[in-house]
């Protein structure tokens, strides 16, 4: 099925359920002395309180707007906001995913051209290395709030407690594991999505090629698939980290797992219960082989974006909000480092005090090492979940590592 059918079957599902209030223009009422527009985003429960409160903030600074939001966890965002961009209904401002330009604006017309609202909102404070992951066909359609990588996360009090140096190649994983194993510790552990570009790390260091070609089509050639999926089952049987499907990210909690691969603005909310505990969070080095150079291999991208409705009836205050959002001090002071260290200059500014802590850790780890731009087919879940597939046949003995890494090759074609 293809994604417009898919998306028009979910449509018309949720259509049915009555999920589609929440966004599109909202000034039905001509009379009303105030403009309403929109705005959706995804977190937890600590994202919310501090959104909800920011958006106060603004409607308390510009009494003639009052903003409308609509907000959940990660998974029934993502289902609505796919309801909404194929019925035009979305939020007038909205937190997006970057992968989402490459879906729904890989020419730009997607999303409202923020160049058009630099009157409203300053793009001075955005260098032009960071507003070129939101350009789309020459338009500007999105910004980036925080920049984003895979990072690995160590609990430093449990390898300390077996007097091992915290990891740096993928040496000293396998000779924790021989350490660890006996008392039913892993080393690190990861998420399919985490596990599968630490694993496209490995095999572009062992091969010294790229996963993907300029192009954005696969360079690997199913020999080089064979690499990555010996890799992982050699990571598991040696008990470097579990399967994925075994993964359970509450156990970062205690002492089944001492570390993690995960994402820089997962910081706080994988390890914040660990840290809490009394347990030692540190950042580990990007892992490399031996001798190898810092950044082979691994991957950034903006955390997350916000974009504006190309259907907006009301651009001026949706600028008037995105630049609130991303540049005012109220708005930086509330959310902090919680989404990463941010690129707007103004609001670096306005919480350097509070550049401190795990997630501060993992950003300077970032910034401070050469990276890749993710391309958003890096991502895409059908394709992680077809190499675990494969993968699983060579583990479980169904197929030969040449067959399984052939089965998931000819399935990107």
């Amino acid at each position: 099925m293809n994604i417009t059918k898919a998306i028009a079957a979910l449509t018309s599902a949720v259509l049915a359920a009555g999920m589609l209030t929440a966004c599109g223009s909202s000034e039905k009422n001509e009379r009303k002395p105030q403009t309403e527009i929109s705005f959706s985003w995804w977190g937890n429960d600590k994202r919310n309180k501090y959104t909800i409160e920011a958006i106060e903030k603004f409607e308390e600074l510009h009494p003639d707007i009052k903003v409308n939001v609509s907000y959940s966890e990660w998974a029934g965002y993502e289902m609505r906001n796919k309801v909404w961009m194929i019925s035009d209904t979305e939020c007038d401002v909205m937190q997006i995913n970057y992968g989402w330009l490459s879906t729904y604006s890989d020419d730009g017309s997607g999303y409202f051209d923020i160049d058009a609202l630099e009157d409203s909102v300053k793009l001075d404070n955005f260098d032009e290395e960071v507003l070129k992951y939101g350009r789309r066909g020459g338009k500007l359609n999105a910004l980036p709030i925080a920049m984003n990588a895979m990072t690995v996360y160590i609990n430093k009090t449990i390898y300390d407690n077996y007097g091992l140096a915290v990891p740096a190649t993928w040496d000293d994983l396998f000779s924790a594991a021989k350490v660890m194993s006996k008392d039913g510790i892993y080393p690190l552990s990861a998420s399919s999505k985490s596990m599968w570009l630490y694993l496209i790390t490995y095999t572009e260091q062992a091969t010294g090629k790229k996963i993907l070609a300029d192009d954005g089509s696969f360079n690997f050639t199913a020999d080089d698939f064979r690499t990555m999926i010996e890799f992982y089952k050699k990571l598991v049987d040696e008990k470097v980290l579990p399967q994925v499907e075994y993964y359970e990210r509450l156990k970062l909690d205690g002492e089944e797992y001492a570390g993690s691969v995960a994402w820089v603005s997962d910081a706080n909310n994988y390890f914040g219960s660990a840290i809490d505990k009394g347990r030692e969070i540190v950042i580990a080095p990007y892992t490399t082989m031996a001798g190898g150079t810092a950044g082979e291999g691994w991957y950034a991208k903006p955390a997350t974006m916000y974009a504006v409705s190309k259907d907006t009836e009301h651009p001026d205050e949706a600028a008037m909000l995105l630049d609130f959002l991303l540049n005012s001090s109220e708005m930086a002071e509330l959310q902090g480092v919680e989404k990463g260290i941010p690129l707007s200059k103004s609001a670096q500014e306005a919480i350097s005090d509070q550049m401190r802590g795990l997630q501060y850790d993992a950003s300077q780890e970032m910034s401070g090492t050469p990276m890749t731009e993710l391309d958003p087919a890096l991502e895409n879940g059908d394709t992680i979940d077809a190499f675990f597939a494969a993968a699983n046949e060579y583990i479980f003995d169904k197929a030969s590592s040449a067959d399984a890494a052939k089965s998931f090759y000819d399935s990107l074609k």
